[in-house]
């Protein structure tokens, strides 16, 4: 796993906006050597962050699911500020689904601070986190285990889902078509969201 410093982070922020962006205009925009800026992309594509290019750096292809350590890093300003905002509709003493996905994991984060949570999850991510908080409950859902996320599918997941009822469900998707239709590559997570959205 990466850990990128914020110049970077940055940088990626602006090559998923744009697109695709020049060495010479990122240079530019931090105020460093275009040396920097290659080193940075070199270093983001190695781990699969973004499309290098010569002069300039693009998005990863939108045909294949943008691998997990990719992902936390992606738009992460933005999904901090969704949790931010989600985790302020959430009351205390409240139960609820989170399932698989970075932005389920930033809004986990958010409730940190929340009292009495009953929280049932198939993301290990989040069990592990939020396990910890003061007054918080997990449950963690049974399945199969993807090595890539730590998330957990499958029937038997399904089947634990339809046991409980809860206040909220917070559910990541992987993207929203023009027309409203929701996206996911996983046909497995696909029926463990539709199982969450039923209770």
């Amino acid at each position: 796993m990466i850990i990128l410093n914020q110049r970077q982070q940055e940088l990626l922020g602006i090559v998923h906006r744009e697109s695709y962006v020049t060495v010479e205009k990122l240079a530019a925009h931090f105020g460093v050597t275009h040396q920097t800026i290659r080193r940075d992309i070199a270093l983001m594509a190695e781990h699969q962050l973004l499309q290098r290019y010569h002069g300039g750096a693009s998005v990863l292809s939108s045909v294949e699911n943008v691998a997990y350590n990719a992902r936390q890093v992606l738009c992460i300003e933005e999904k901090r500020r969704l949790a931010a905002l989600l985790a302020k509709q959430i009351p205390d003493n409240a139960s609820l689904f989170i399932n698989i996905g970075t932005t389920t994991e930033e809004v986990a984060k958010a409730l940190h601070r929340h009292r009495g949570l009953r929280v049932i999850t198939n993301n290990l991510h989040v069990a592990d986190m939020m396990c910890d908080y003061p007054d918080c409950e997990v449950i963690v859902l049974g399945g199969v285990l993807r090595k890539r996320d730590r998330g957990i599918t499958g029937e038997a997941t399904v089947q634990l889902i339809r046991q409980f009822k809860v206040d909220y469900g917070i559910i990541g998707i992987s993207s929203i078509e023009n027309d409203g239709v929701l996206r996911d590559y996983d046909y497995r997570e696909v029926r463990t969201s539709e199982a969450i959205i039923q209770q």
